[in-house]
């Protein structure tokens, strides 16, 4: 059996041209990175703003196992199978960071037949995004350092900058540090940290912007800390906000690629959704809604935060409605929800499947909710049985859910036409009656205390000593904001090994930082880190060239 990145090595790309082409887009209305990536110009995407906008198709998943779901293998292979069934269609997925890559993950491009290609120059350093959102990042942190060092005539008080540093690998040695040691010529001292560039929020703010305008608009805005008389310190206030943009001014253009089957991508923007908003950019959304019949985009991780965030941050900002949703499953990862150990997932165990619906239908009541129609797809594995496959149609039945079985990682688009036709019945039935989890106007708090008990299940929020009060101190001026809960992907609950799903928890609350430049509250759950650590054996060890300098190990 030929590795993912074997097949994507072999595939048989056509120039980025060509795929423009498809789209509508001619020669001048792409920048290409060599001859098989390019970024859509911000002209281009100027011009397509008053184009009446296609069909949006959200796919998502239950609480991802280490049993795998296939989330983008399956969002590409629909997109693909949309087009073989004569819809034009284009996929809008997220780009890969570099730490996952180089920990536990390994790449983020889908897999064996339905992947998004060239998947080695994604899955590294593609067209340099995450790079300029480093450093656009990293230089409003020296201005900051370098305002106090020469007078500070904002009278920034150095115990009170929030504004960290950030680096797109895992490193937990960087969490919490000393910076300026050393002497006078070094700076003041002070103590700060790194996160990781995904959880920056120069990421969400590439994420959310409209155009250039906008998102120098929403640099400005960035909070860094407080003066001495505890007034907000903002990134317009020490004048970084131009430089910044210039630096991001290519990154906000997105990148299109292509599929195995040479069928269009955008790939922008890469905010995680455990601690971030988790979805790719509203510009390229846009821009592939303008562009084609279908766009078919995912949000990360499980349903309870990736889709969550997806519909109450990013559709609330940007005006979007999505047409309909799916769900990814399968038969592996219910079985482990219900109790089975992953060595012993290959044997027929229709008792624990049926435990292990649960978790997706919590998922599936969490998305009626929001007024979206849901189908459910089933990503196959060979070792799924007849009789578990029945069963877990049998229980999506009992929602009034449908369930297709998906072969898309071995067969491509043709493996997942079935779902295609599926979703377009569903996507133009009208039965999408959008709405929002909260409204703008109800308080922070109680905005937190609403994904936690209506879509996790909490019985309540706890607070850190000092998290409430400072939370009341932002709701005069911010209190419009919706939240961005930063919490473990692997469970509902707080805590990662709690699988299925489980109720009457209570959601620890531990810190929450303010992203008044994206436009959200981000309310940090239990041990989450917004700087990961490298796992024991990390995927780095793995990834290297061979004799003849190719890449291997990276999937």
């Amino acid at each position: 059996m030929r590795s993912d990145i074997e097949i994507a090595r072999d595939a048989s790309k056509r120039p980025i041209a060509e795929i423009a082409a498809r789209l509508g887009l001619g020669p001048q209305q792409i920048l290409p990175y060599g001859h098989d990536k390019a970024k859509i110009t911000h002209e281009a995407i100027a011009e397509l703003a008053d184009r009446p906008r296609g069909r949006l198709v959200l796919v998502t998943a239950i609480n991802p196992t280490p049993a795998g779901e296939g989330k983008t293998t399956t969002t590409v292979g629909l997109g693909d199978a949309l087009n073989r069934i004569g819809q034009r269609a284009t996929i809008c997925i997220r780009e890969a960071s570099l730490g996952p890559n180089f920990g536990m993950k390994g790449g983020a491009a889908g897999g064996g037949m339905a992947q998004i290609v060239p998947m080695e120059e994604m899955n590294l350093h593609f067209t340099g995004d995450f790079h300029a959102v480093t450093s656009a990042h990293n230089l409003l942190s020296a201005m900051i350092d370098n305002h106090i060092h020469w007078g500070n005539a904002l009278r920034i008080d150095p115990r009170r900058v929030t504004w960290r540093r950030v680096m797109d690998m895992n490193d937990r040695a960087l969490r919490d540090m000393v910076v300026a040691l050393g002497g006078p010529a070094n700076g003041y001292p002070r103590e700060t940290g790194f996160d990781i560039t995904v959880a920056s929020e120069v990421m969400a703010i590439l994420c959310l912007a409209s155009d250039l305008a906008d998102l120098q608009d929403r640099l400005g805005r960035i909070v860094i800390g407080q003066t001495f008389e505890k007034t907000p310190v903002t990134a317009r206030d020490l004048g970084a906000d131009g430089a910044m943009t210039v630096l991001l001014r290519d990154a906000l253009q997105p990148n299109l690629v292509q599929t195995l089957e040479n069928n269009p991508a955008l790939v922008h923007g890469g905010p995680f959704a455990n601690i971030a908003h988790g979805c790719n950019s509203v510009v390229a959304t846009r821009t592939a809604l303008a562009l084609s019949d279908y766009v078919v985009t995912e949000a990360g991780f499980g349903a309870d935060l990736g889709a969550e965030k997806f519909l109450d941050i990013k559709c609330r900002l940007a005006g979007l409605a999505p047409d309909a949703v799916v769900l990814v499953a399968t038969v592996r990862a219910l079985k482990m929800n219900g109790g089975v150990a992953r060595a012993e997932l290959g044997a027929e165990n229709v008792a624990a499947l049926r435990d292990g619906c649960a978790n997706l239908g919590r998922h599936i009541e969490n998305l009626r909710d929001f007024g979206l129609p849901v189908i459910v797809a089933i990503n196959h594995f060979a070792s799924d049985t007849e009789a578990e496959i029945a069963a877990l149609r049998a229980y999506c039945a009992e929602f009034g859910v449908q369930a297709v079985l998906c072969r898309h990682w071995a067969m491509g688009g043709a493996g997942a036409e079935d779902l295609a036709r599926a979703v377009v019945d569903l996507a133009c039935s009208g039965a999408a009656d959008f709405r929002l989890l909260y409204p703008d106007d109800m308080p922070l708090w109680d905005k937190i205390e609403t994904v936690a008990t209506r879509i996790y299940r909490a019985e309540r929020v706890e607070p850190a000593p000092g998290v409430r009060e400072q939370i009341e101190a932002w709701q005069a001026q911010h209190g419009h904001l919706p939240v961005c809960m930063a919490k473990t992907q692997y469970s509902f609950s707080a805590d990662p090994a709690a699988l299925g799903a489980p109720e009457g928890f209570v959601i620890p609350l531990r810190e929450v930082r303010l992203s008044a430049g994206a436009g959200f509250l981000v309310a940090i759950c239990g041990e989450i880190m917004t700087m990961p650590g490298l796992p024991r054996e990390p995927a780095a060890l793995r990834i290297g060239l061979d004799p003849q300098g190719r890449i291997e190990g990276l999937f």
